[in-house]
């Protein structure tokens, strides 16, 4: 990461005390620290009134928010080291270049370490290349914020999961910002930086030489490595239940909001296809969108196979996860089988979208009563309820406040 004016990491005050639900997002790091108890995703979470608030609607669509129109998306050409063609740097290095922000907050690898999340400014959009790919690991990156105001900065864009994401919108009114664009990525699981090199050792015997890593909506992961060699390797024959029980923070494993539902548009791959995907929530996003001209190419959703009996088995070995007891292991014989079937007959497109989707709204109910069932009636919105119920998992009358017992939107 090179020291300039245009990509610079500011030092961050240290991290507040917040408990085992913080993911340091970095508001415990800023003046407006009060605010976590409320600004929290992992606290009190109202999502249609957040939702109204920023895209002018509340959502009418339980899997994926409110949304103006969705694609499956490539960027052409495809941006050389991107993680899959380069479309959120190029949403934000367009901003950059015409002006509209004069400030991305986004992260970079660390200097020893590419997987290492740093928060960084990015003042120059040709910066914006030295950001692309993956991070794993905790990132304040809201912390940015004030020194980027502190440098005269009053309109920014921000690239965000969603827990930093649902924050940064909850003290957005108290920041005094001319323009805020916010470019929303999808989260499902993180992990410490520690933990994913861990995770990398059991995939591969040179770990140090993995340069990326991806989930595919193929049901495979792709690993490249420094000589330009690939390695693909089913979703199936990946080592996930000889993870420790620890190694997902119960975060993650809670988390409501897997699309990021708070962001202008959200870049991802869930429902691409094989492609990447754009939810573009409101007119601030469309308007990103259409900032790239003809560098984008657009094509319609796709959707094909059922996933009610992937979300029913995931469902079943969570139950099982959650209550201590093993996970059910495929025999060894079979994975290669399934691993060719599953892309060709498991959900695909948007099917696999809602399922993942789906899975997550499992995961959060299950884990949350078995950890902190105190937090269900504040933690669990309306539209989880609404994915969770086809599978059997409705609230108890404890488990549900009266504040969170609104008409539940659709759930296709």
């Amino acid at each position: 990461m090179p020291d300039s004016l245009s990509l610079t990491a500011p030092a961050l005050s240290p991290a507040a005390p917040r408990g085992a639900m913080c993911t340091d997002c970095g508001l415990s790091r800023m003046a407006l620290a009060p605010r976590c108890g409320t600004a929290c995703q992992f606290t009190v979470p109202d999502y249609p009134a957040s939702e109204d608030a920023v895209h002018g609607a509340p959502s009418q669509d339980a899997h994926f928010g409110h949304h103006i129109a969705m694609h499956r998306a490539v960027l052409t050409p495809p941006a050389p080291g991107a993680q899959w063609t380069g479309i959120t740097t190029a949403l934000a290095a367009d901003l950059l270049e015409r002006g509209t922000v004069t400030a991305v907050l986004t992260l970079a690898p660390a200097p020893d370490d590419p997987f290492r999340p740093v928060p960084v400014i990015v003042t120059d959009p040709a910066d914006m290349a030295q950001v692309r790919g993956m991070r794993m690991g905790y990132a304040p990156i809201l912390a940015l914020l004030e020194p980027a105001m502190a440098q005269g900065h009053t309109r920014i864009a921000l690239i965000g999961i969603p827990c930093q994401v649902h924050a940064l919108r909850a003290i957005e009114a108290d920041l005094g910002l001319d323009r805020l664009y916010v470019i929303g990525t999808p989260c499902s699981d993180n992990t410490t930086t520690e933990n994913f090199h861990a995770f990398l050792a059991r995939l591969t015997d040179t770990p140090e030489r993995v340069t990326y890593l991806e989930f595919r909506a193929d049901y495979r992961v792709e690993m490249r490595f420094d000589d330009g060699a690939v390695r693909l390797i089913p979703f199936l024959k990946l080592p996930l239940s000889d993870l420790p029980p620890d190694f997902f923070p119960m975060t993650c494993r809670t988390c409501t909001d897997y699309t990021n539902r708070l962001a202008d548009i959200t870049v991802g791959y869930m429902g691409g296809d094989g492609q990447q995907w754009l939810i573009v929530r409101n007119a601030r996003g469309e308007e990103m969108l259409t900032g790239l001209g003809d560098r984008i190419v657009l094509a319609p959703q796709t959707s094909g196979g059922k996933r009610a009996a992937a979300v029913k088995g995931f469902a079943a070995n969570t139950a099982r996860a959650a209550g201590g007891l093993p996970l059910r292991r495929m025999p060894d014989w079979l994975r290669p089988v399934v691993a060719w079937l599953q892309p060709r007959i498991g959900p695909r497109g948007m099917e696999f979208a809602r399922a993942r989707v789906e899975m997550k709204a499992v995961e959060t109910i299950l884990h949350l009563r078995r950890a902190m069932p105190n937090r269900m009636r504040h933690m669990v919105p309306d539209h989880v309820w609404a994915l969770a119920a086809p599978y059997g998992l409705t609230p108890d009358p404890d488990e549900r406040s009266a504040s969170n017992s609104r008409d539940q939107p659709k759930s296709p």
